[in-house]
């Protein structure tokens, strides 16, 4: 069944976006009497049949709503620094949506190559990767942060910096256990600056290893998330 979102639902008639009304009536070519299925990124998935086939505003009324608990039992963050490549930072959030994560925290660094995003865009992918992987909750992707302002605010967890300087390290698959709520900081394409490494330190950060490999920060983000999700497989 195809599947649409729509963030606010009240009510038993709504209406999909213009691109969502385009994709539907459009592309994909549905007619007035098919059914689809609604997502609102908050655990309810709805059954809906299109009344008006309009390519701007396609109407549709709810027959079925079906409510789902989020099945983790633990809260992931991670906070990471966008890549200079906006593609590769556009995989990052697909396939960690796709995986399974809470928050994303874009984040700027002294060694950042990129100070901004587009988060329309974003929010695209991420709507994207729930649907396709059939996620019934939408990952929170915040505004950039500095990492000297996240660093510095109270977090209700464990606290971990992954980074490439020298030191001791544990792996991080030995640094966590099953249900804890995790923030995990993974650094620009030059990695975070000691200064940055040093405050997160003193601020109670753990500093964590993701393997022998030097990592591009995509691909660090991706194997955090993955670790994270194993370790709470039940």
């Amino acid at each position: 069944m195809n599947s649409f979102y729509i963030s606010d639902i009240t009510g038993s008639s709504i209406q999909l976006d213009a691109d969502e009304s385009k994709h539907c009536v459009k592309v994909l070519r549905l007619k007035k009497g098919d059914l689809v299925q609604i997502m609102n990124g908050k655990g309810s998935l709805y059954k809906a049949v299109i009344l008006a086939p309009d390519s701007k505003k396609c109407l549709l009324e709810i027959v079925e709503e079906e409510k789902f608990q989020n099945t983790r039992n633990y809260h992931l963050t991670i906070a990471i620094a966008p890549t200079k490549n906006n593609e590769r930072f556009e995989w990052f959030l697909e396939k960690s949506t796709e995986i399974g994560i809470d928050k994303i925290v874009p984040i700027t660094c002294q060694h950042s190559e990129r100070k901004d995003i587009k988060t329309d865009r974003l929010e695209k992918i991420l709507i994207s990767a729930m649907k396709q992987s059939g996620q019934t909750f939408l990952p929170e992707l915040t505004l950039m942060t500095s990492f000297k302002e996240l660093v510095n605010s109270t977090f209700d967890g464990v606290k971990l910096i992954a980074h490439c300087e020298s030191g001791e390290k544990r792996l991080l698959k030995n640094s966590i256990l099953p249900g804890e709520n995790i923030l995990i900081f993974i650094g620009p394409e030059g990695d975070f600056d000691p200064s940055e490494i040093k405050l997160a330190l003193e601020k109670g950060f753990i500093p964590v290893s993701l393997g022998n490999s030097r990592l591009r920060t995509e691909t660090a983000g991706i194997v955090a998330c993955h670790t994270v999700c194993l370790i709470n497989e039940k």
